[in-house]
């Protein structure tokens, strides 16, 4: 046999949650796995996305509410430290790669760095070595999406951001989705003056426009400026600046800041895998999956995480569900569906914002008869003991059936009160089931009886 074909039972690409998770269920149930990445281990959300994030926003939170009690016991708002609050940061990110590697090493998982190219159905080109493996997994996640504009060379990510030396004092974002508005509260809250360009008329468009409407005027509040129904057409590099070129009903116009940052969506990171020699096929939104995470055209592929196109919301829980999906299928010969539960999604402004299940308009669009519940409710206890002056819900029952449809809150408390929906919605609970609960009161999580 040449010595220069390994073969392998499974070949893991990617290393983020989605792909690490298969690879070492695999490599536990006694299969030879390798993995491969052309960046650092651990993918997007340890390294260079959600958890950073987080730790970036909780700074922020002490301003707020600092500046929400002003005068009300509290005598001065706090100052930030960049430098100190990336140092922060760094004791989160810095250990993951290495300790990644080390779990994986643990479980006999053979590492390779480079992103591997497909060469036919089952075999990869990868560090100058040609693989063949039985099972071959894409969980290359998302990237930013190209801005194909002139001067894009000038624009900077969601990564370049988490890891700025300095803030910059004055900071364009190309784009209101959830990544571009929590970076606009932080840059906002730590001092910068902060722009930002949309091509729709509203931010956060997936989101139920009622609730982010409170979101826009709470942002401007902060002092964000936004442009929207704005399409960014070039850059340029200035002395000192950066001038961006957008145009808006007909005309160009032009805004300059000292830093520009691409947050116009994230797009599947495909392009280097040479998919089509490999038989795979693929869309918009990834790699195409039938019900088991399998590849349509093949069979020996499966895709978990942001890049399979599972119609699933690109985040992190629904990649460590695809990833056990997809880890048993390759074990167990297919014998799990992906079957998805209700999943929320919050974006870590300041208030956040948080949903689950329908929007009133999807809800109307399929056809069921609802009750909307919409309240702008900022006079009840919690809001008004943190001096919060936004704080609004909107809730959506079916009528015929008395279940939550779909829940969405802007307030403080809104992250932590959707997961009370997941359980209310995942358990099938009434309205009525909820109110004839005792919670805990003054909290957060009891103010959900009062929102269906």
């Amino acid at each position: 046999m040449n010595m220069g074909f390994k073969h392998y039972d499974v070949f893991v690409i990617g290393t983020g949650t989605a792909g690490k998770g298969v690879a070492k269920d695999c490599a536990k149930a006694g299969l030879k796995v390798a993995i491969a990445d052309n960046r650092m281990y651990g993918g997007v959300c340890p390294n260079r996305g959600c958890d950073p994030k987080k730790v970036l926003v909780g700074i922020t939170e002490a301003i707020q509410i600092a500046t929400n009690l002003k005068g009300k016991g509290i005598v001065e708002v706090p100052d930030v430290n960049w430098q100190d609050l990336q140092k922060f940061k760094a004791t989160f990110t810095d250990a993951i790669p290495a300790a990644t590697e080390k779990d994986l090493k643990k479980l006999n998982i053979e590492m390779y760095h480079q992103s591997p190219k497909f060469l036919d159905k089952n075999t990869l080109s990868v560090e100058g070595k040609t693989v063949t493996a039985d099972k071959i997994v894409i969980a290359t996640g998302q990237k930013p999406m190209e801005l194909k504009i002139p001067g894009r060379e000038h624009l900077l990510t969601s990564e370049d951001f988490l890891h700025q030396a300095e803030l910059p004092d004055e900071i364009i974002f190309i784009g209101a989705g959830y990544i571009g508005m929590e970076f606009a509260h932080i840059a906002a809250r730590c001092g910068a003056k902060v722009t930002v360009i949309e091509f729709a008329e509203r931010p956060l468009a997936p989101f139920e426009e009622d609730i982010v409407h409170y979101l826009t005027r709470a942002s401007e509040a902060l002092g964000i400026n936004f442009i929207f129904n704005a399409e960014a057409s070039a850059i340029e590099k200035l002395r000192t600046n950066y001038r961006v070129s957008y145009k808006k009903n007909g005309k160009t116009e032009s805004i300059k800041a000292k830093a520009v940052f691409n947050t116009a969506g994230r797009v599947p990171s495909i392009d280097e895998l040479e998919l089509e020699k490999g038989n795979v096929a693929f869309e918009k939104n990834g790699i195409s999956v039938n019900e088991y995470l399998q590849n349509t055209t093949n069979t020996n592929v499966y895709a978990c995480g942001d890049v399979s196109a599972s119609g699933s919301l690109p985040l992190t829980p629904t990649s460590s569900q695809e990833s056990r999906v997809v880890s048993i299928n390759i074990r167990k010969k297919n014998s799990e569906k992906m079957d998805f539960p209700p999943v929320p999604s919050v974006v870590f402004t300041l208030p956040q914002v948080a949903a689950i299940g329908l929007t009133e308009k999807q809800a109307k669009d399929q056809g069921y008869d609802i009750v909307v519940e919409h309240k702008s409710v900022p006079h009840w206890f919690n809001a008004k003991r943190m001096a919060e002056d936004v704080y609004a819900y909107k809730t959506i029952v079916d009528k015929k059936r008395n279940l939550i449809l779909g829940a969405h809150i802007i307030g403080g408390g809104a992250g932590e009160m959707i997961n009370l929906f997941v359980l209310a919605m995942c358990g099938k609970l009434t309205p009525d089931n909820l109110k004839a609960m005792i919670f805990a009161y003054p909290t957060w999580g009891n103010d959900i009886k009062g929102m269906v």
